[in-house]
C-alpha cells in the first residue's frame, strides 16, 4: 500500500460521504445543528480514521483507527434508522443507505483481518 488514497474502502466511504450530504440536504432546517450535522460528522470520521491510521507508523495503531472507523458506521447506522424513523428518509433510500453503509464495514473488517495478519 502506498496511501490510503489506494485503499478502495477509503474511497468508497469518501463518496459515501458524498452522498449522505446529498440526502440530509433535504432534512428539515431545524435540524441543521441536530440530526444532520451528527449524521455527517459520523460519516466524515469513517474516511478521516481511515487515512489517518494508515499515515501511522505501526499496524497496531493502524488497527486502532480502523476499529474507529468502524465505530463511526455503527453510530451512523443507528443514525440512518432514526431518520427513517422521523421520515426523513423513505425506507428505500434508508435501504439502500444502510447496505452501501454494511458493505463499506465489511471492508473495514476485512482489511483490520488482514493489517492482523500481516503484522503477525
Amino acid at each position: 500500500m502506498k496511501t490510503h488514497k489506494d485503499l478502495i474502502v477509503w474511497q468508497q466511504a469518501l463518496n459515501f460521504v458524498t452522498t449522505i450530504y446529498t440526502v440530509t440536504n433535504s432534512y428539515p432546517e431545524s435540524e441543521k445543528f441536530g440530526l444532520i450535522n451528527q449524521i455527517r460528522r459520523s460519516a466524515v470520521s469513517i474516511p478521516s480514521n481511515i487515512a489517518e491510521g494508515a499515515a501511522r507508523n505501526h499496524s497496531k495503531e493502524f488497527i486502532q483507527f480502523l476499529y474507529i472507523a468502524l465505530s463511526s458506521a455503527s453510530e451512523l447506522d443507528t443514525q440512518i434508522r432514526i431518520s427513517e424513523n422521523l421520515e426523513f428518509l423513505n425506507k428505500i433510500d434508508s435501504k439502500e443507505l444502510l447496505e452501501e453503509l454494511e458493505s463499506i464495514s465489511k471492508m473495514i473488517q476485512g482489511l483490520i483481518r488482514s493489517v492482523k495478519n500481516t503484522s503477525n
